[in-house]
């Protein structure tokens, strides 16, 4: 006669196999690995074939893209950087999140956050670099992070809890080795969400000591509207204080010293120091004048020569800015390559997202300028690859148009949460299973800085062909035919064979100005004489 088994054991059964079920559905969703650096323009990043995809190769990101998708048309909502890392946290425009500008309050942690919901799904949650957002991160089980802008060599990290401890090294190096370290003593039964954030290659642009004249003898070409007279746009971009001509600074942003000067009284000269050589250790400091000081002195002597006109002292100015640039990238890529290592040596990649972005775009002397702020290509658009094998076929390259509020609603799908009714962003699933989806017609932008780099408020709507903004201060319209003038050379506003495009993307502005609740203009004066 058989025995009944025994209600007891069956119970434990019953529950073991819940309990593995549970740990099995955890462990098989995806990590999510967002890398993440400050204005990293597409045009230094050779996956996107620009001009100086030969010149300055970024090969483990291309290898992201590569192995995964390169979105050809992706943008910020505010091509600024704290306003920018706002908008991914939340899925919200600045308006919405409250972050609208650098010089604002701090990031309001009481709202939704994608970190919230992750960590509330019981993923395992980090962030580890660059923050920028003013007040402490919630809901990331550990962090350390940069206050401010942070320091490229020996930088200071605030630890969770609040500790502060500098550390020698660079920083793109540190913030890399301490994700790392964060991997490998997670609670490896949960999956992660961890944004590896690099300062690189924003201003100052200090590269790597191991990176210093890496591009000495490469032919990097100068954009074509490097000396861009201002014509036919608003008058306000031509007293915009961010040219490589007037407003890049010879110590901070040139190495070139006080004391290397030899008496040489040069144009546009303000001292504002050398934060970062002073900040070096003699080691540090040795190595970074084996490589300056040869290089300044040689300047200096042509100089005083006479050897060097104006239009020559803009190209050597833009020389040594695109250098130390993209030799700030290079400790980026490097970056990159350790941690796609890292997730290979640890059977980690066939079950990660791998993200690779930036804040924003930047100016790489187009229109004679750095820094970025404006709606024009070169700042509005940001890099954005994200490889997930299974999922994302190789090689794709899709065209939609995304804006980097959709980075939260897709995190939130990649990990099966449902996305919050707040969230104005879109997630990218239906793009990631078939490049040829779309997404959206048109896109909103908006920045609210205020008087920063001269650079005024403004706002626009810009379609796959087109873009049209305003600005509420001079009362000005701006608008350009993206196909025909892709470097916004012209503005076609108020062109009497071209009022039919005018009147369709004014009512598209306004359209998302009202579906998406933007502020009053009026708003916004009050704001600016607070």
């Amino acid at each position: 006669m058989r025995q009944k088994p025994d209600v007891a054991i069956l119970v434990v059964i019953a529950l073991a196999v819940l309990l593995l079920g549970d740990f099995t559905n955890a462990n098989e969703r995806p990590n999510i690995l967002f890398i993440f650096s400050d204005d990293h323009a597409v045009n230094a990043i050779s996956a996107y074939e620009g001009p100086l995809a030969q010149a300055a190769p970024t090969p483990n990101i291309d290898r992201i893209a590569r192995e995964g998708a390169l979105f050809r048309n992706s943008f910020c909502a505010n091509s600024i950087c704290g306003p920018s890392r706002a908008c991914i946290l939340t899925g919200k425009h600045s308006h919405k999140n409250g972050f609208m500008r650098n010089t604002g309050k701090g990031f309001d942690q009481s709202q939704w956050t994608v970190a919230k919901s992750l960590q509330a799904a019981g993923y395992q949650t980090a962030v580890i670099g660059k923050w920028h957002l003013k007040t402490h991160p919630v809901a990331f089980d550990h962090w350390e992070i940069f206050p401010g802008q942070g320091s490229y060599y020996n930088p200071v990290f605030i630890q969770k809890g609040g500790k502060q401890k500098q550390i020698e090294g660079y920083a793109t190096d540190l913030t890399t080795n301490k994700s790392i370290d964060w991997l490998e003593s997670r609670d490896k039964s949960k999956p992660f969400f961890l944004m590896c954030q690099h300062k690189a290659p924003h201003r100052t642009f200090a590269p790597a000591l191991r990176h210093l004249g890496s591009l000495d003898n490469v032919d990097i070409p100068e954009p074509k509207t490097l000396f861009d007279s201002y014509a036919n746009r608003s008058g306000t971009l031509a007293t915009n204080e961010m040219e490589v001509d007037r407003h890049l600074t010879w110590a901070y942003d040139l190495k070139l010293r006080n004391e290397e000067l030899d008496g040489v009284k040069l144009p546009e000269f303000r001292n504002y120091g050398t934060p970062e050589y002073k900040r070096m250790t003699d080691a540090q400091r040795k190595e970074w004048d084996a490589h300056f000081g040869p290089k300044n002195k040689e300047f200096i002597t042509a100089y005083k020569a006479g050897k060097i006109d104006p239009k020559k002292l803009v190209q050597w100015k833009y020389q040594r800015y695109i250098q130390n640039y993209l030799e700030c990238v290079k400790a980026v890529d490097d970056s990159v390559g350790q941690l796609l290592s890292y997730l290979d040596e640890n059977n980690l990649a066939d079950n990660t997202v791998v993200i690779y972005s930036s804040d924003q775009g930047f100016y790489l002397g187009e229109h004679g300028w750095f820094d970025k702020r404006w709606m024009f290509e070169e700042s509005f658009k940001m890099p954005f690859a994200i490889r997930w094998p299974g999922t994302i076929k190789p090689g794709s390259r899709p065209e939609a148009l995304i804006q980097n509020i959709d980075y939260a609603p897709t995190f939130l799908e990649i990990a099966g949460e449902s996305i919050p009714t707040e969230v104005q962003g879109k997630s990218l699933m239906p793009i990631l299973k078939d490049e040829s989806k779309k997404l959206r017609d048109s896109l909103y932008y908006g920045y609210y800085e205020l008087g920063e780099h001269a650079v005024p408020q403004h706002f626009g709507v810009r379609t796959r062909t087109h873009k049209l903004f305003y600005l509420p201060e001079t009362n000005e319209w701006q608008m350009f035919d993206l196909v025909n003038d892709p470097n916004e050379m012209v503005s076609l506003y108020g062109s009497p064979n071209h009022t039919e495009i005018q009147s369709e993307l004014k009512n598209e502005y306004h359209r998302l100005r009202r579906e998406l609740e933007a502020p009053p203009y009026e708003n916004l004066s009050s704001l600016r004489k607070k």
